[in-house]
């Protein structure tokens, strides 16, 4: 768990799983992949397996020892709802999340239905509670059924994360849509992000009175090409519980 983080839309972050597989070009150049490969067979090491998919039952409790409230992004490094963490280990990361009341959870990610599935049956007879956000990521106009998934899971606060952006995303649906992030690639190998993608999204965020944050165009390093977008920098929130850095 990291008390900061560099995430300009989070405060901190909360890795109970780390490691994953890819799932869609989004995942092709991934950043978690390639921080945790540098350390595989270091022995000692918290990635000396790289980045195969590790649960780590002894990071459940860490958010219940900070009583400051934070943002904090679940599985920065991992994905919860990937299908080879087992629905127990899902529960007990939910069920510290309920008893951190006090904090805000961002939860994010690409295995959309496995999510709303889980959140629609554990919450059967309402919804999850508004500090645990639940986001999808989208990084074209062919995921946007993750969108839809998103849409109809049961929840407070539903957001996107279209990062990174790699071609035009088209027409979004965002009833139901609390909140909009943007962002390029960055890395070694970062596909560039096309100014009229990014607009498009802000545009129709703007229209439909969502919260929209831009968080970077990316590059070779993350911050090479600023953060602004048509002269200003975007960095709206959801208006329910967000906390300074």
């Amino acid at each position: 768990m990291a008390d900061k983080s560099a995430i300009e839309w989070t405060n901190a972050t909360w890795n109970p799983v780390t490691g994953c597989t890819k799932i869609s070009a989004g995942c092709d150049n991934c950043y978690a992949e390639r921080f945790s490969e540098r350390f595989r067979g270091v022995a000692g090491n918290a990635f000396e397996n790289g980045f195969d998919l590790t649960l780590r039952p002894a990071r459940l409790s860490q958010p219940l020892t900070w009583r400051r409230p934070r943002m904090i992004f679940v599985n920065s490094m991992s994905d919860l709802f990937h299908k080879k963490v087992p629905a127990e280990f899902v529960d007990a990361v939910f069920e510290t999340m309920e008893k951190a009341d006090w904090h805000v959870f961002q939860l994010l990610t690409k295995r959309s239905s496995r999510m709303r599935n889980y959140i629609n049956a554990r919450y059967r007879d309402g919804a999850a509670p508004d500090h645990i956000w639940l986001g999808v990521s989208v990084e074209d106009g062919t995921k946007l059924s993750r969108v839809r998934h998103l849409r109809d899971t049961q929840c407070g606060v539903r957001f996107l994360s279209i990062e990174p952006l790699i071609g035009a995303v088209g027409q979004i649906d965002l009833t139901g849509i609390h909140w909009v992030i943007v962002g390029g690639e960055s890395g070694p190998r970062a596909r560039p992000m096309q100014v009229n993608w990014a607009r498009e999204v802000r545009d129709q965020c703007v229209e439909a009175k969502v919260p929209f944050f831009f968080k970077q165009w990316g590059g070779f390093r993350p911050k090479a090409g600023g953060r602004e977008l048509d002269g200003r920098k975007w960095d709206e929130f959801p208006s329910a519980r967000t906390f300074a850095a």
